[in-house]
C-alpha cells in the first residue's frame, strides 16, 4: 500500500476523533472513538490499517484479545475476521461466566480488576491484543498480565489512539505498541 493511501486513511480517523475537555474529570482531555464507529469508511480504515500491520509484522497470529471493556471490543472481532482468527475478551471482574483467571491494575482514576476466561487462551499461543486507547496503560498491562499467567505470547498492542504524554508504551515493554493516532 502506498504511503499516500496510508496517510489519507490517517487523515480520515483523525477526523473522526472529537476531543472534549474535563471529561471524565477537570484537567482531563478526552479522546472520543464515537465518530469513526459512525462512520463506515473510518471504520473501514482503522481496520484495514490494523491488519495491514499485523500481515506486515507477524508470521502467525492465533487470536486476537482485547483489553478491556468496552471500546477495545468494537475494533477486536472486525480485526479477527479479517485475520481468520478467534477473538477474545478481557473483562471487568464479575462479568465472565465459568472459571476465570483474574488481576489486579490501576486506571488513570482509581482500581480495577481485569479477567479472562481460564480456557480462553491456551499456552504457546500467539496473540494480538487490541485497545481504543493508550493512556497510562493499566488496561493494556493488565491484558499482558492475564496472557502471562494464561502462558500466550504476546506479540504486540494495536491502539487507535496513544495519548504520548501519559507513558504508557513504557510501560507494555517489552511488548510493542502500534497506534494509528498519537497525541502529545
Amino acid at each position: 500500500i502506498m504511503a499516500s493511501e496510508q496517510d489519507c486513511r490517517l487523515k480520515l480517523i483523525e477526523s473522526r476523533v472529537r476531543a472534549f475537555p474535563d471529561f471524565p474529570k477537570k484537567g482531563i482531555l478526552f479522546r472520543d472513538i464515537c465518530p469513526i464507529l459512525k462512520d463506515p469508511e473510518a471504520l473501514l480504515a482503522v481496520t484495514s490499517l490494523f491488519e495491514e500491520y499485523v500481515k506486515d509484522k507477524f508470521q502467525q497470529v492465533d487470536l486476537v484479545v482485547a483489553g478491556l471493556d468496552a471500546r477495545g471490543f468494537l475494533f477486536g472481532p472486525l480485526l479477527a475476521q479479517r485475520l481468520g482468527v478467534g477473538f477474545v475478551l478481557v473483562r471487568k471482574k464479575g462479568k465472565l461466566p465459568g472459571a476465570t483467571v483474574s488481576v489486579a491494575y490501576d486506571l488513570e482514576y482509581g482500581k480495577a480488576e481485569a479477567e479472562i476466561q481460564a480456557d480462553a487462551v491456551s499456552p504457546g499461543q500467539k496473540v494480538i491484543l487490541i485497545d481504543d486507547l493508550l493512556a497510562t496503560g493499566g488496561t493494556l498491562f493488565a491484558a499482558c498480565a492475564l496472557m502471562r499467567q494464561l502462558k500466550a505470547e504476546v506479540l504486540g498492542c494495536l491502539v487507535a489512539v496513544e495519548l504520548k504524554d501519559l507513558n504508557g508504551a513504557d510501560k507494555l515493554k517489552p511488548h510493542s505498541v502500534y497506534s494509528l493516532l498519537q497525541y502529545e
